[in-house]
């Protein structure tokens, strides 16, 4: 049996293209129906996903099946990993964790199950932590931990153009308590213990986003960040709000732009805007 240790994520890491495979992390994609057609998220554009909800077609969710993450698991011991770590989304937001959790009990090797509490480039960065921890040659609980510590000091923070999309997929959490007055603010939410909460109500879309660059640049403080700049259907806003964080920010380290995939995108809808603030370890 190998010393190496295998890094598992599932696809709502959302990793830069090329970036999972440059450092060997495996990504299992959760699944994806759009009205009656099921597939898994990597084989549905965002933007397909962005046009059903702009149309207000069902779009839906689910974790992926045990047996994925145990056909990953099976293949790392293949490839010869002595053991495998496996960083996940928030449980509270789905059941992809439990999932890897049951594919653990019997695979060929440990597998150590990492719940982050959070999801997009928070979960990302905490996998990319992970994989250099085990490039270091650490074995598999200080890599585990690796992932968690990043996880721990990371901040999510998102601006979305309706609460509506959250309340329709049930991942609403605190932050329902801005409905009754949804039609009248511009919401600013954030990830707390593993669920979505609200942070400030604002009165427009322009205030809501020079807030989010605000708190996304108060969060930074003087520490060394990287930086995640997330979007759905927003690429120009996402562009503008990046430049201003590298102006603003003064340790920033990388800086990663991208639109997220369909999970996400079909709970958010069409305008979110958001930012990670992940401290370097």
């Amino acid at each position: 049996m190998g010393s190496e240790v295998a890094i598992v994520t599932d696809s709502t890491a959302y990793l830069p293209s090329g970036l999972a495979e440059r450092h060997r992390i495996t990504v299992v994609p959760l699944r994806l129906a759009i009205g009656g057609d099921v597939r898994d998220e990597d084989e549905t554009t965002t933007a397909e996903a962005a046009l059903a909800l702009k149309d207000w077609r069902p779009v839906t969710t689910s974790r992926p099946a045990p047996e994925r993450f145990a056909h990953a698991f099976k293949a790392a011991a293949g490839a010869g990993a002595g053991a495998v770590v496996s960083v996940h989304l928030s449980a509270a937001m789905s059941g992809t964790a439990e999932a890897a959790r049951l594919a653990a009990e019997d695979a060929p090797v440990p597998v150590h199950i990492v719940d982050t509490g959070t999801i997009g480039l928070g979960l990302g960065f905490a996998a990319l932590s992970a994989a250099a921890a085990a490039l270091r040659g650490a074995a598999a609980p200080e890599v585990a931990a690796a992932a968690e510590r990043r996880a721990e000091l990371s901040r999510s923070l998102f601006y979305v153009d309706t609460l509506e999309h959250l309340r329709r997929g049930g991942r609403i959490g605190a932050a329902a308590t801005l409905l009754g007055s949804a039609l009248m603010v511009k919401p600013l939410l954030g990830i707390e213990g593993g669920r979505i909460v609200p942070i400030e109500k604002v009165r427009t879309s322009s205030r809501a986003l020079a807030r989010l660059e605000d708190l996304a640049v108060a969060e930074a403080r003087d520490r060394p960040v990287d930086l995640g700049v997330q979007h759905l259907a927003a690429h120009a806003r996402a562009q503008t709000l990046a430049q201003h964080l590298r102006e603003r920010i003064p340790r920033v380290a990388d800086v990663h732009v991208g639109e997220v995939g369909p999970v996400i995108g079909a709970h958010v809808g069409p305008g979110m805007l958001g930012v990670v603030v992940a401290p370097r370890l």
